[in-house]
């Protein structure tokens, strides 16, 4: 579809996977409006939408705000809700703010949608996590769900509930479950969006990296920049509302990942180190997703290689680290 004058609402917009898409649809023509709440661990930042801070218009606002929302709503044409707190320690450490954040304000949002823009089409950013421990791989989207943290919980019923508001209302909601997403604009100065934004951050900072475990753990990444074509790829698909979708990359073991990292820059280390009790209860091991629905519905295949990927990332933050530290 043409974006040429198309109203798009980002929450979470100057995070991240936001300020990324909101790039990418500035240079598509879209008229971008951003919502963020800028908590100062979430990873908003408003160095991440410098290439274009003259062409969107931003609004500070929480969420949880439901005096707000409507406002922002009510004239949208397409809502990419990104908005959302996704430490895994931090939810279980304070798991009440993270319902409030990823359960309660989606309703706060899916109600205003409902009452004031029905027409809106709603592509919401949802998560692997909840799938637990695998039972086998690569995961589908038939796979049995099981938490092993209140992240995973809380962001399947915030999911959750946009697919009922589909099924009940009619909204135009579809659910993206997305794996480790990686590239510039991630939070690094701490672990809180997962562990390749930590990596980073100790190879740009010529430090070493723990590695927790023997090291060879799975996992699949996708750039960031593959993520936001997803994001784009299924907005104007009737047939893709109301899904659940799984969204995949690249596979690679934490300690492969480091070598690449240090074999990019040239400089840092890593070493093993053995689990932390906290982080050995929510570990699921191996991790991969199977992404052939979203294929077929879209035909969106990840196109960025992950040696590719991260000489990009690396090379962001080399350059603009002093904004991210």
């Amino acid at each position: 579809m043409s974006f040429k004058q198309i109203k798009c609402l980002i929450t979470g917009g100057l995070g991240f996977i936001g300020s990324n898409l909101a790039i990418k649809l500035v240079e598509l023509g879209a008229d971008i409006t951003i919502v963020d709440s800028m908590i100062p661990e979430y990873g908003g930042n408003l160095f991440n939408i410098e290439p274009v801070k003259n062409d969107v218009k931003i609004n500070f606002s929480d969420m949880r705000d439901t005096h707000t929302l409507p406002y922002l709503v009510k004239n949208s044409d397409i809502i990419f809700n990104l908005a959302g707190q996704v430490s895994h320690m931090d939810s279980m450490k304070d798991p009440l703010t993270d319902l409030d954040i990823n359960v309660r304000a989606q309703i706060f949002l899916l109600e205003a949608c409902r009452k004031y823009n029905p027409n809106a089409t709603i592509i919401y950013t949802s998560t692997r996590q909840f799938y637990g421990r695998p039972r086998y791989l690569p995961v589908d989207e038939n796979h049995p769900l099981c938490s092993v943290d209140t992240n995973g919980i809380n962001k399947l019923a915030g999911e959750q509930y946009h697919i009922l508001y589909h099924q009940v209302y009619g909204l135009k909601t579809i659910a993206l479950r997305l794996t480790n997403t990686y590239g510039p604009r991630q939070l690094i100065k701490n672990p809180r969006q997962g562990f390749i934004g930590w990596f980073v951050k100790h190879i740009v900072c010529d430090e070493t990296i723990e590695i927790f475990g023997d090291g060879l753990q799975i996992r699949d990444l996708t750039y960031v920049n593959d993520v936001v074509d997803a994001l784009i790829a299924c907005v104007d698909l009737p047939k893709c509302y109301g899904e659940i979708y799984n969204l995949g990359g690249e596979k690679t073991s934490l300690i492969d990942l480091a070598k690449q990292l240090i074999s990019i820059a040239s400089k840092g280390s890593y070493k093993l180190v053995p689990f932390p009790e906290e982080r050995k209860k929510i570990d699921i091991g191996d991790f991969y997703s199977d992404y052939s629905k979203f294929k077929k519905a879209t035909g969106w295949i990840p196109k960025v290689t992950l040696q590719e990927g991260l000489k990009r990332t690396i090379q962001y933050y080399e350059t603009y680290k002093d904004y991210y530290l």
